[in-house]
């Protein structure tokens, strides 16, 4: 039976430790993985699961120790890894744009005819037969930068099923599924599981670890603390060798009251799919957004933001109209959008933490029209105490930074531009437990300081945790605000699923209808 250490060993991990830039990642580290079980790495963004699985997957070499696949010894490079049967989905996908899906599928594994060119129709039917076996809908055919994070998250992991790996390393796979979907990934580890293939599996979702884990290794700092049978891996056992201490209340209850409206958003529509939608958010309040992956949350805000265009509706802050035609009028009216995605539309990856702090706000810097490098790195400093980012320096670029760093230094880019009105697009996604407490606390001393903040979450505890009202979304409407007091899970899946009021339970008196 899984879990019951009788399999035998695929891959063995002995005294690995990993250095960039001075800064001890991985540390001595010793672990062995089996074929037939599902092995979880968890622990805090920046502990060194994702950098633990570059070594194995042969994308880093270790300073020191050694791996071992198969009973052969390293080291391995990315192609002999492969071919001894490891095979990642990474945490930051690595889709190309401007290909069409199939094409991002059998990318390195293209399909040639006699003549040595591409099979466009071999190409075509296997793309849409990878996709037919994780349940994916979307066509073959499409251009990849013209579909959602979701649909690129199940390219990835469609061709990494299609190399029918013997190790699969899965880091992060559902961050931007939706449950449903999340549900047909998880059945198809299970598949994967009981033919043998041995699975390490990254996440920071405690119930997906209760539905599939066999073993549980919990990271911290680099080390490995311990490894967990399933038995034994409780949430608060995990959390516990996480962060140093067990699952508090994660959420403030002490929320200032709130002022005047500072947003007001009246009749806004794109013409198409989205409204028009009526909401309004006071000085010192959070305000969340529910509803399906699909349901048009993210471009509503972006309509709000100025990064789509409305056709119609105004956007008033501080009972000014505010000019949203682009992103930089929204900035200068007062508006910060954290995007959902900050590798793609948040941050300048291969660009230093410093410079990416201070993109949106270089009107604070300049003096006569210059940028001033001392106030440049002065902010650097400070949003790098703030924030809690480690890193080895200021000059540090983004993509060597853990997910929950580079979220860090998103929220101090928009937080440097002095916002009235804060939102916020899944601003936690693929972050950690104590990553998370941080973030909260931020948004909270957000409004504290009497900014209008706006959530959109699909992590529903998180939702009525950090709002006091909650406005859920359907086919681009805003179809019921509910109070956060008394808030159930199911009262705001069933708005947005569409079921009749009737069927759900609330406290009288949580829901107003009018939007």
């Amino acid at each position: 039976m899984a879990g019951e250490h009788n399999q035998a060993v695929v891959a063995r991990l002995r005294g690995v430790t990993k250095s960039f830039a001075g800064n001890t990642v991985v540390r001595d580290v010793d672990l062995d993985f089996r074929a037939g079980e599902v092995h979880i790495l968890a622990g805090e963004n920046g502990a060194g699961k994702s950098t633990l699985t570059k070594l194995l997957a042969g994308i880093h070499q270790p300073d020191h120790g050694s791996v071992e696949i198969f009973g052969e010894s390293g080291p391995f490079d990315v192609k002999s890894a492969r071919a001894a049967g490891v095979t990642i989905v990474h945490q930051e996908l690595l889709i190309a744009p401007n290909l069409s899906v199939a094409d991002n599928l059998a990318m390195g594994q293209e399909n040639r005819n006699r003549f040595g060119g591409l099979d466009r129709g071999a190409t075509k039917s296997n793309a849409r037969e990878q996709l037919a076996y994780i349940g994916a809908s979307f066509p073959v055919t499409a251009k990849a930068g013209n579909l959602t994070v979701a649909d690129h998250q199940q390219i990835e992991i469609a061709r990494a099923l299609a190399q029918r790996p013997k190790i699969l390393i899965l880091d992060e796979p559902t961050s931007a599924l939706s449950s449903a979907e999340t549900k047909r990934l998880l059945r198809i580890v299970g598949e994967l599981r009981a033919a043998g293939t041995s699975i390490i599996y990254i996440t920071h979702r405690m119930d997906e670890i209760d539905a599939i884990a066999d073993t549980v290794s919990i990271m911290r700092d680099g080390s490995l603390v311990e490894t967990l049978p399933k038995a034994m891996a409780s949430p608060d056992a995990i959390v516990l060798r996480m962060v140093g201490r067990k699952i508090e209340s994660l959420f403030t209850a002490d929320r200032p009251t709130p002022g005047p409206d500072v947003l007001e958003v009246e009749q806004l529509t794109d013409g198409k799919n989205i409204g028009p939608i009526d909401l309004k958010v006071r000085a010192g309040e959070v305000v969340g957004i529910g509803g399906l992956i699909g349901s048009g949350r993210s471009e509503f805000v972006r309509l709000i933001f100025g990064a789509d265009r409305a056709s119609s509706g105004t956007v008033r802050v501080d009972g000014v109209p505010a000019d949203v035609s682009h992103p930089a009028a929204a900035i200068r009216a007062g508006i910060a959008l954290v995007p959902e995605s900050r590798k793609t539309e948040g941050l300048i990856v291969d660009q230093s933490i410093t410079s990416n702090v201070v993109l949106a706000s270089l009107r604070h810097v300049r003096r006569a029209g210059w940028v001033r490098p001392s106030a440049v790195r002065k902010v650097a400093a400070k949003a790098k105490e703030q924030f809690g980012i480690k890193s080895a320096s200021l000059k540090q670029e983004i993509r060597t930074l853990s997910g929950g760093n580079q979220q860090k230094v998103l929220l101090a880019k928009w937080l440097e531009t002095r916002p009235k009105v804060l939102i916020l697009d899944e601003p936690t996604r693929g972050v950690d437990v104590g990553a998370k407490a941080e973030i909260y606390q931020v948004i909270n001393a957000c409004a504290q300081a009497g900014v209008a903040v706006l959530v959109i979450s699909s992590e529903l505890p998180e939702l009525i945790g950090l709002s006091s009202r909650v406005h859920v979304m359907r086919e681009g409407r805003l179809v019921a605000e509910l109070d956060a007091e008394g808030l159930t899970e199911e009262a705001i899946m069933n708005h947005a699923f569409g079921i009749p009021e009737t069927s759900t339970s609330h406290t009288p008196g949580d829901v107003h209808h009018g939007q």
